[in-house]
């Protein structure tokens, strides 16, 4: 594939030498099979994909297949911070100063199991999401970060496992102009393998409506910040729903509650209490919760600093605290108790060492109750210690998820590429279509600019002013054409692109189906802007007659607008967020508009290649190749220019045809489409994999508690 991606970009950028595009090919390919030898092993693990998951013998938001126990021991998340450059010593030479690791997670154990609900709790930076990140196999794999421990699942490890994980992170990220059962659709259809038949998937997505309560708001939007949708708890639930789809028997949420008033989050929580009376196993890792809240969940995981202050059932959570002097006054919420418990306080520097003395305190109280094995820390190290020891030969255990599923048929994989595009089309029509006021906005900024314009430059003549005035409009109408539909682009396709990336870790679909899909949707409404200010500029601005002339206006204004959208899709595939892009798409295009031919004719010789790769100028030259061409102007006095084609040997123009031109400007379309295609591929969501648990001499290097060295979740 890289090497299709590698010669394509080298036939758009050089055409006329195929010995090279062949030579890049060649050179791809190659290096590509001596990485993929080389790495062996050491490939970095996602999530698995759906179409590596394990069959189930039904499709039902109930938990399907064997129920998981999930255990985890000695779960360590550390990164490796850069060495930093001490001052110069008298050799003259610096030195390079071995940076302290900073530890996430530190030694952290544990088990869920099936029909049990499980609270993590801490405060904001204790490890809680990165916990769950790492027991759902989606730790991002960042440069330094090393992960060890174990995590099994009903004692088989969790990359051979390879169980369907319900993730629901915290930001709820969706398709605005969707209802509610139009977005379940979509992700039934696409996760779902192709043996299961319409009504199946029809009575699985009622369901899921039912149980989860958006009965009402099934036909409604899901709504954004300009257009109205949905409530943010219903956003919560129908997050939990799309990740309920699949039916998995793992369920895990971060931060379910977050920004949704008590009624609402505790709507949620009931909800994540219904599916583990199903049998799921569910995690949830929680923020000040309610009392009401508190009470529905079975099993408490309390986190400070990275490390395990308890973790048991919540009816022995003030057994346990009490019997170390800090037991939950009567009539207080012991949710808020515990996290003031183990939170640090910065007011002061007394305050913070004194809690961080309490802190450390009930790190090694956790500590010696485990090794004791007293109370419910008794089940949770037994659990972790028979998830963590083989199975020899001749032992029986628990069956495995692998195993039970070996004797299901497997269905097919899913979807067809065919299938995934025709559903993403509709999706990407239905997204813009629906969404009116984007296109309100577009419609009247391109109808007030050719108004605006058509004003400014109404009925030009032939006088040698107006061959001025001539070049000042076809400049502005590009520079117009080319940033419109660059910061639509930009505002538009990197806040998908989060959803997509959401769906592509999901296993939902690929590069190609989505890519494709976009591009085709997106062709006949984008082609609209651009055709309806040319159709408004030309005539006001009388610029030459004949239809020709005015299919040519039209076609260059369209082509750039495309053209720019493409390197708006390349940008925003590189840039990490919105705002990003944003100020370096505007600021990047100004220096296509300084040498877009009508304020720079001579170019340095250093600077040659910018013209080449200017949109703007190549759209500028075949507007005025078109436009002057043929052109009979009035001449007073003798150095005044007869004829449009003397206009354009002043300007250096006219040695290209418009053709020529257009094939310039389809030649940067073609080059930004097949980047952002190969960068989409290239970012794919990747995850770091569970390393075998740290080594003695590691575990020294950990940070003794009230030390530097654990950073925020």
């Amino acid at each position: 594939m890289w090497s299709l991606i590698g010669g394509a970009l080298t036939a758009v950028l050089v055409p006329s030498q195929p010995a090279l595009v062949v030579a890049v090919s060649t050179t791809i390919a190659t290096v590509n099979t001596l990485r993929r030898v080389r790495r062996g092993r050491g490939r970095v693990h996602g999530p698995p994909s759906s179409s590596a998951r394990p069959a189930a013998q039904a499709v039902s938001p109930c938990a399907r297949g064997e129920p998981i126990t999930l255990t985890w021991s000695e779960l360590t998340c550390k990164l490796q911070a850069a060495p930093q450059k001490k001052a110069k010593g008298r050799a003259g030479a610096s030195e390079q100063a071995a940076a302290q690791p900073q530890f996430i997670l530190n030694r952290v154990s544990g088990v869920a199991s099936p029909g049990r609900l499980v609270a993590l709790l801490g405060p904001s930076g204790s490890g809680k999401t990165t916990l769950l990140n790492a027991l759902s196999g989606r730790v991002p794999a960042t440069k330094g970060l090393r992960l060890t421990g174990n995590i099994q699942i009903n004692g088989v490890p969790l990359a051979d496992a390879a169980p369907p994980v319900a993730y629901v992170m915290q930001e709820d990220l969706f398709f605005a102009q969707l209802t509610v059962r139009e977005t379940l659709e979509m992700a039934a259809a696409l996760q779902l393998p192709s043996s299961v038949g319409a009504a199946e998937r029809d009575e699985l997505v009622n369901g899921l409506i039912q149980r989860l309560g958006l009965v009402k708001a099934a036909n409604t939007r899901v709504g954004d910040a300009k257009t109205r949708g949905i409530s943010g708890g219903e956003r919560k639930r129908l997050n939990l729903a799309c990740e309920l789809i699949s039916a998995p028997n793992l369920v895990a949420v971060d931060e379910g509650t977050t920004g949704i008033d008590s009624f609402q989050a505790l709507k949620v929580v009931e909800a994540l209490r219904d599916l583990a009376a199903d049998g799921h196993t569910v995690l949830a890792s929680i923020h000040q919760p309610q009392s009401s809240i508190y009470a529905l969940f079975d099993d408490l995981l309390l986190l400070a600093e990275g490390r395990v202050v308890y973790m048991g059932p919540t009816s022995g959570a003030h057994e346990y605290f009490e019997g170390l002097g800090h037991g939950c006054p009567p009539a207080y919420n012991p949710a808020e108790h515990w996290i003031d418990l183990v939170s640090i306080d910065y007011a002061s520097a007394d305050t913070e060492a004194i809690s961080r003395q309490r802190v450390r305190k009930l790190h090694a109280a956790w500590d010696a109750h485990v090794a004791a094995g007293k109370g419910p820390a008794s089940a949770v190290a037994a659990a972790v210690s028979s998830a963590a020891s083989p199975v020899t030969a001749g032992e029986e255990s628990t069956p495995s998820v692998a195993a039970t599923t070996t004797a299901v048929a497997i269905r097919p994989s899913g979807a067809s590429t065919l299938t995934k595009f025709r559903l993403l089309f509709s999706r990407a029509w239905k997204q813009m279509a629906r969404d009116k006021k984007t296109l309100f906005a577009r419609t009247m900024s391109s109808g007030m600019s050719a108004l605006l314009f058509g004003s400014i430059y109404w009925k030009l003549g032939l006088t040698q002013a107006d061959v001025g005035n001539r070049l000042g409009l076809l400049q502005v109408a590009c520079i117009n054409a080319a940033m419109s539909a660059l910061v639509k682009t930009l505002n538009a396709f990197t806040r998908e692109r989060a959803v997509v990336d959401r769906e592509r870790a999901r296993g939902s679909y690929g590069v190609t189906p989505y890519f494709a899909s976009k591009m085709v949707a997106e062709l006949p409404i984008s082609s609209a802007f651009p055709l309806l200010f040319s159709a408004i500029v030309y005539p006001m601005a009388g610029l030459a007659a004949g239809w020709r002339k005015v299919a040519t206006f039209a076609s260059v204004i369209t082509l750039e607008s495309f053209t720019a959208a493409a390197i708006g899709l390349t940008m925003g595939a590189l840039a990490p967020s919105t705002e990003a892009a944003l100020a370096a798409g505007p600021a990047s295009f100004v220096l296509f508009i300084v040498f877009g031919g009508q304020f720079v004719t001579r170019v340095p010789r250093a600077l040659q290649w910018l013209p080449r790769i200017s949109l703007i100028r190549h759209a500028f030259e075949a507007l005025c190749v078109s436009e002057l061409g043929g052109l009979k102007l009035e001449k007073k006095v003798p150095w005044d220019v007869a004829t449009g084609e003397q206009a354009l040997a002043r300007m250096r123009f006219g040695s290209r045809t418009v053709p020529e031109l257009l094939g310039l400007q389809a030649r940067i379309l073609a080059f930004n489409y097949i980047a952002t295609f190969a960068l989409l591929r290239l970012r794919k969501p990747k995850f770091a994999s569970v390393l075998p648990p740290a080594t003695v001499s590691e575990l020294q290097d950990a940070p003794v508690d009230g030390e530097a060295g654990v950073v925020p979740a």
